[in-house]
């Protein structure tokens, strides 16, 4: 009888614990991560070499449409469906023509806090210094 119970409690528990989302799941970054500021400096009539540089390689370079380039990245956070945003770069010659799409925008901040939760809050140097000048002035140092 002592020997069923133990596999029935551990079954029970395993249930428990899966059902109440105890298990930790991690968030998935994957592909191009674009921030607003390289975007931003995309300009019409850049290179393919000076975009290159600029964005990184792109996701998705189809040989069928040498002149269109794919920035893409999917976000799964716990607990929410996957969201995927695409960035298109098409090219006349060698020359970008066009940017379509969009790129993450507004989720900078998101991912900012999500590394802080991990990592830690950033120290601020200024604010270290200043706070010892407090310490030491009211020491009377």
């Amino acid at each position: 009888m002592h020997c069923l119970l133990r596999p029935a409690l551990l079954g029970a528990l395993v249930a428990v614990t899966t059902g109440c989302g105890v298990i930790y799941k991690v968030d998935i970054n994957q592909g191009n991560l674009l921030d607003e500021g390289t975007v931003k400096q995309l300009e019409i009539g850049m290179t393919k070499r000076q975009v290159q540089v600029l964005m990184g390689t792109p996701s998705i370079q189809s040989p069928f449409h040498q002149s269109r380039w794919d920035y893409t990245a999917s976000i799964s956070r716990r607990g929410r469906a996957p969201e995927i945003r695409t960035l298109t770069l098409t090219f006349d010659g060698d020359r970008l023509a066009s940017i379509e799409g969009d790129f993450l925008a507004g989720q900078e901040e998101q991912l900012l806090e999500d590394a802080q939760r991990v990592r830690g809050a950033p120290e601020d140097p200024l604010e270290e210094r200043a706070a010892r000048a407090r310490e030491q002035r009211d020491r009377g140092d």
